[in-house]
């Protein structure tokens, strides 16, 4: 290898090593509330102004600051008096609270949960199981019982997945034509923000979200406004309690937290539930069939690793356990976002 190779090769190396920093460096600023300030000010502000109102060492949050310079998060000015930072649109667009496209509370859970969870990854592949024994002193036996240990934990979950569909949701929504599914139950739908955009793109369409009595009240008091007639609920665990009749069930980022077993589980007892002609819509991060990436699906399925019990799956996986279920004419459409879409028919 030539001392030009060795430098391309060292600097990929540190490029992935500092990975972990770059990512500690938007999460510190967003909790500490940089952006959010800043998008206030309407205007620069000094390091030395940033650190009074955030209360933090003036030394600190120059560093900080710089760094999300680097990072191309901040604008920076040179001005008599000294640097002057500002927000970049990407900021003002993602990273700040207010935003419709907010990827605050997704930042936090990484930052709070999923990192804490990923610090056992050798244990993880060593096991095959989940971390949150280690990470949170849990139980694990039941999945989504470690996953909303508390009910901050819930809430910030359920935001951080609304963050998601307000990016991608439209995509995944409107990859196939859904208008003749009118009855539509979305499991697992949480905070609601998939159901949203479904009746947005398909105005004669209902969406009853079926998901945990706990998930579902809080979907009910923060996230679903009670004027909006055209989403419902449904308390329940839908591996346990019956699942009721209806044209289209969408399974968002479901599927990838189960093994196989428990996939046909749920997906059997779909098509059984199914109306003739009705179908099934799963939304989840594709493999490519021939194991080459996308890296984003790869990093996913390492994520199912410490924090779940399924993985991620190529469209030739997900088809055959549609298949299996007794499901039809089904069909794959990426999207060119981070989620994709298979649907199959009854």
């Amino acid at each position: 290898m030539s001392s030009t190779e060795d430098l391309d090769y060292l600097q990929i190396l540190f490029q992935y090593n500092n990975g972990f920093l770059v990512s500690k460096i938007m999460f510190t600023a967003c909790e500490l509330g940089v952006f959010d300030l800043l998008l206030e000010s309407e205007g620069s502000l000094s390091s030395d102004a940033i650190a009074e109102h955030l209360g933090t060492s003036v030394s600190g949050m120059e560093r900080l600051l710089d760094a999300c310079v680097g990072l191309k998060l901040l604008e920076v000015e040179m001005k008599r008096e000294g640097a002057f930072y500002r927000n970049t649109e990407l900021s003002n667009l993602y990273l700040t609270k207010s935003s419709p496209k907010s990827q605050y509370h997704n930042l936090m859970y990484y930052s709070k949960t999923v990192y804490l969870c990923w610090h056992y990854l050798t244990d993880a592949v060593r096991d095959g199981k989940n971390q949150y024994e280690r990470a949170f002193g849990v139980s694990s036996k039941d999945l989504f019982g470690a996953l909303y240990r508390s009910e901050e934990e819930m809430i910030k979950f359920m935001y951080g997945l609304n963050a998601i569909w307000s990016i991608c949701g439209r995509d995944v929504i409107a990859a196939f034509d859904l208008s003749p599914f009118t009855v539509i139950y979305d499991l697992g739908g949480g905070a609601g923000g998939l159901a949203q955009e479904c009746i947005s793109l398909y105005p004669k369409s209902t969406v009853t979200i079926y998901d945990l009595p706990k998930v579902v009240q809080v979907a009910k008091e923060r996230f679903v406004p009670p004027e909006e007639r055209r989403i419902t609920f449904h308390e329940g665990d839908f591996f346990k309690d019956p699942i009721p009749e209806a044209d289209l069930y969408i399974l968002a980022r479901i599927l990838h937290d189960w093994a196989d077993g428990k996939c046909m589980q749920l997906l059997t007892k779909m098509y059984k539930a199914c109306k003739p002609g009705g179908g099934v819509l799963l939304v989840e991060t594709l493999l490519n069939e021939d194991k080459t990436g996308p890296l984003e699906a790869q990093l996913y399925s390492m994520n199912m690793l410490v924090q779940a019990e399924g993985k991620e799956r190529t469209p030739t996986e997900y088809s055959k356990l549609l298949a299996a279920a007794g499901f039809r004419e089904i069909q794959g459409k990426k999207t060119g976002k981070l989620y994709d879409a298979i649907l199959g028919r009854k």
